[in-house]
């Protein structure tokens, strides 16, 4: 049983030993915090004011750079943007063909005239109308000249002396 005892005040030895030495560095530790708490209210000031001009001056980069990616960024969206709409429009531009196209086809097949041939039918109808109308006042001029030469021919006869041959 006498081993038990040395062994058991070795251990309480080494314990208590560890014991201390934990407590002078929670010591020193502590009286560390308090050399820089102390330090800290000394030179506070300064050291705030010189944190306050590196964080305006750190906010400022960053600012200018995330302005920079910003406007990269839109300069992307607007090439990007401009690439799909010229691919929409040219694929509206052939459906817009494609239609027409097809719309042409059925109008023919229907036997519905084109625009233009509507547009010669107008012309040649213009110069039709404009003969008729012409042929029309030549008709009444010589109908009125005939009407005149009869109104004028009676008016003759009467003005002429009867002769014995004419009864």
């Amino acid at each position: 049983m006498v081993k038990k005892t040395d062994t058991s005040s070795d251990e309480t030895k080494a314990e208590t030993h560890f014991s201390e030495t934990v407590k002078e560095s929670a010591q020193q530790i502590w009286l560390a915090g308090l050399g820089a708490f102390s330090k800290a209210q000394q030179e506070g000031g300064k050291v705030f004011d010189t944190l306050v001009k590196e964080g305006t001056a750190m906010q400022r980069k960053t600012q200018a750079v995330a302005e920079e990616k910003m406007a990269e960024a839109s300069s992307k969206w607007t090439s990007v943007t401009s690439d799909i709409q010229a691919k929409a429009g040219s694929q509206w531009d052939k459906l817009e063909g494609i239609f027409e196209a097809r719309v042409a086809k059925a109008l023919t097949n229907l036997r519905v005239a084109s625009a233009d041939e509507v547009e010669a039918l107008k012309a040649r109808v213009d110069v039709l109308s404009q003969k008729l109308h012409r042929s029309s006042r030549t008709s009444a001029a010589k109908a009125d000249a005939g009407a005149a030469t009869k109104a004028a021919r009676p008016a003759t006869r009467r003005s002429a002396p009867r002769s014995s041959d004419d009864e």
